[in-house]
């Protein structure tokens, strides 16, 4: 019988995700998740601490960290590729020469553990482009993740990297929620369901949904960090496809960005696209609900599909979504009409659409430096129809990459689908502006 029991603990979050439907799976929902299955009443079992651990973990967690609580169920041995919820490869699939397994929007924390060196040329100093640059550095020691060693602080704020965790930006219980009048609170109405995907169903007078992918709003701060973070900012207005975790070697992955995805970030960067930001006051890029994209670099976008294809007048199915962008809408009818795996919608911008910060990052990690959607530190990124020079003694372009890890970055897109040489993507918004 305590043998019975002890493994019934065990695999109470597993339980609660086996069967489930969709992205959204049923341990989450939308809300807070039952209490056991990240927590242990008592932090042993007959004075034995649970999973393992040579001491009882903090806040009566099941692992030794908030991350690692996280990554318990969102890290998965034996996947044979994208798998539903699943947002970090373990070390042991993080093969040479091999990429992370996980094509979330946000991207596989798993790059974080790879390091890539390479010569640009004979006589040329080695290059490196090292894991920790590749996207935010979560800190969960049962999965040997640590804390970035190079930015003491989020960049343009204050944010302390050895306090960063996914409940950093993941509300752990799941109190904000989407009201019928489009408010968001921390407390009021049940939640019926997630609000994150296409099919999450609209909030009502007697029931709320969650906000987007269960993100923290106004007044949070996690429990375990010291000093004064709260966030100013509340989620953004954003709709993801029920199942985004996919390769987009056929079709796209369109997530549906509304608006307030920057007014987000600022949560903890707040000065990265401001004067107030040290050294970067000529580096800076617009970014928000105000920054439109504007006549001009509309049309760039609508005319341009890769560097061998520009048309002279814009069209409307260009969209690319390794530059997306925000709609500057919230009305979450039209976001989950746009919020397709299937190419059934490939509108670009409109008079309304504004740059924001995941037009050009990804929210996890990538496998380009600064969590880049595509690689913005060489002049070209498909050079003689390949995205790597794999093989070759120097790699100005692929940068240390395998094909594979070079393919996997780019979410499975053939490098053909841009011709035999394709330049930066900044191209999408500014041809002509920029020149390698």
């Amino acid at each position: 019988m305590k043998i019975l029991i002890t493994l019934l603990m065990g695999l109470m979050p597993v339980a609660f995700i086996i069967g489930a439907e969709g992205e959204s799976v049923a341990f989450h929902d939308g809300g807070v998740g039952p209490c056991e299955g990240c927590h242990t009443m008592h932090n042993s079992y007959q004075s034995i601490p649970v999973n393992g651990k040579p001491t009882p973990q903090v806040y009566l967690l099941r692992e030794a960290d908030p991350s690692s609580m996280c990554l318990y169920c969102h890290q998965h041995v034996g996947d044979t590729g994208p798998t539903t919820y699943h947002i970090s490869t373990p070390d042991a699939e993080l093969l040479m020469g091999m990429p992370p397994k996980q094509l979330t929007p946000g991207g596989d924390f798993g790059w974080l553990k790879k390091t890539y060196t390479w010569s640009v040329a004979a006589g040329q100093p080695v290059k490196y482009s090292f894991g920790e640059r590749h996207g935010h550095n979560i800190v969960a020691a049962d999965f040997n993740y640590s804390a970035d060693s190079t930015n003491m602080v989020a960049p343009g704020g204050f944010y302390p990297a050895n306090g960063f965790s996914c409940t950093s930006c993941h509300d752990p219980h799941g109190r904000y929620r989407r009201n019928a009048d489009g408010s968001i609170t921390s407390d009021g109405k049940p939640i019926a369901k997630s609000g994150s995907f296409a099919s999450s169903p609209a909030p009502s007078g007697a029931l709320s949904v969650g906000v987007y992918r269960m993100l923290a709003g106004k007044g949070y701060q996690p429990k375990f960090l010291n000093g004064s973070y709260a966030f100013l900012n509340d989620p953004p207005t954003s709709v993801a496809p029920d199942r985004p975790n996919r390769s987009e070697s056929i079709t796209q992955t369109r997530v549906a960005y509304g608006s307030g995805m920057s007014e987000w970030c600022q949560n903890c960067h707040p000065n990265m696209h401001t004067p107030a930001y040290p050294g970067r006051v000529n580096l800076r890029h617009a970014s928000g609900n105000n920054t439109k994209l504007g006549v001009i670099r509309m049309n760039n976008y609508n005319r341009y599909l890769s560097a061998g294809s520009i048309l002279s007048s814009p069209t409307t199915t260009f969209y690319l979504s390794l530059v997306p962008f925000e709609e500057g809408i919230s009305d979450y009818t039209m976001l989950k009409a746009h919020a397709k795996t299937d190419d059934s919608y490939l509108d670009g911008p409109d008079g309304t659409a504004n740059v924001m910060c995941l037009t050009c990052h990804r929210a996890h990690a990538s496998g380009w430096d600064g969590s880049m959607r595509w690689n913005t530190k060489t002049d070209f990124i498909v050079s003689n129809s390949f995205y790597s020079q794999q093989g070759s003694a120097y790699q100005p372009y692929g940068q240390g990459r395998t094909e594979a890890e070079a393919l996997q970055a780019y979410y499975g897109k053939p490098a053909l689908k841009f011709g035999m040489t394709q330049d930066t993507l900044c191209n999408k918004c500014h041809i002509g502006d920029y020149t390698p």
